[in-house]
């Protein structure tokens, strides 16, 4: 099968490797329909984060199961899946509270920029999609969208359920990348009356206020956590969606927080220290982290299917799936948002 391997700091390579296979009772094997890259993806790719050794990279993917270990019992060869980065159990106490992240035999699904992937614990992972099946798949839009509900859709959502959005809310959103796109739809659905999204980006800003956003803020730092202070008459934001996960954009999301407030944090963080003494002046909190996205499928699903939910417009970009090298470029470069990738 073809798959994306990174070697090291941007050396993104398309290799021929052994195909997946079933190699325990729960594993199920995932012909992959569309992939894509991460904003995640490009910490390694930069060299934030180390790669010790080459390895399958990718954590997204929607497809069709095409085989299945002996002990799965509802997840059948044909049907149309998504997946969530993290495979889990479904059973433990951690999955039957809804933080199926810290599943006791869970972990990542690893590999997805490929022809097929292997998911680990297939019952409690993946979640078919209704009225498709290999014969007949999604059409190209709502492949799109059950794409984004793999990642940037369920992230973006947990930064806004982990920040408290509520009926009427002023939302502030740091970050334009897809995470920060998909918190403000996700604002919007979750009842924001004003939405402020934080980009100096055209493409983005449009994107953005077609999600819902009311304002835009272009400046960064002092001038952007002030501008957003002169919008909101001094009072800052009722919620703050934190997607980035830098220093700067933690230290601007705590900034625009109104007394009384939760910042909610899904930026993978390098290099953040938390203002613990802000926070506790302020009485503003911190929630989020890694995003149960298998928690919210069951959720974010049947509006996608329904037409009211449409993150899918993220991607901008598509590419056939050899051409994932130029992908990273892309992104890496912000010359597209998101780029989808077709095996």
């Amino acid at each position: 099968m073809r798959a994306t391997v990174i070697h090291s700091a941007r050396d993104v390579r398309s290799e021929t490797r052994p195909d997946a296979e079933v190699e325990g009772p729960t594993d199920a094997v995932v012909r992959v329909l569309a992939a894509c890259v991460c904003g995640s993806d490009l910490w390694p790719y930069r060299g934030e984060s180390p790669v010790e050794r080459p390895r399958p990279i990718g954590h997204e993917h929607v497809g069709v199961v095409e085989a299945v270990g002996a002990d799965v019992r509802d997840v059948r060869v044909g049907q149309v899946v998504v997946s969530p980065f993290t495979y889990s159990c479904g059973r433990c106490a951690h999955c039957r509270a809804g933080v199926q992240t810290s599943c006791v035999v869970g972990g990542g699904v690893n590999g997805c920029q490929a022809e097929l992937v292997r998911v680990p614990q297939a019952d409690g992972t993946l979640v078919a999609v209704d009225g498709f099946s290999a014969d007949a798949p999604p059409p190209d839009d709502v492949l799109r969208d059950l794409l984004a509900c793999s990642d940037v859709m369920g992230t973006g959502w947990h930064a806004a359920r982990a920040a408290g959005v509520r009926e009427g809310a002023t939302v502030v959103v740091v970050g334009d990348g897809a995470v920060g796109l998909c918190g403000v739809l996700a604002a919007r659905e979750q009842g924001a009356a004003r939405i402020v999204a934080m980009s100096r980006h055209a493409d983005r800003q449009a994107l953005a206020r077609g999600f819902g956003a009311t304002d835009v803020v272009e400046e960064r730092g002092e001038a952007g956590e002030q501008a957003v202070l002169d919008l909101t008459d001094g009072v800052g934001a009722d919620a703050v969606l934190e997607c980035v996960g830098t220093a700067q954009a933690m230290t601007t999301a705590f900034a625009v927080a109104r007394p009384g407030s939760t910042v909610g944090f899904v930026g993978v963080p390098h290099g953040v220290e938390v203002p613990v003494r802000q926070m506790f002046g302020r009485n503003v909190g911190l929630a989020g982290g890694v995003a149960s996205v298998r928690a919210y499928l069951p959720t974010l699903l049947p509006r996608v299917l329904d037409g009211s939910l449409r993150p899918g417009a993220v991607f901008d970009t598509e590419l056939p799936l050899e051409q994932a090298p130029e992908a990273y470029r892309r992104m890496d470069e912000r010359e597209s948002v998101k780029v989808l990738l077709r095996p």
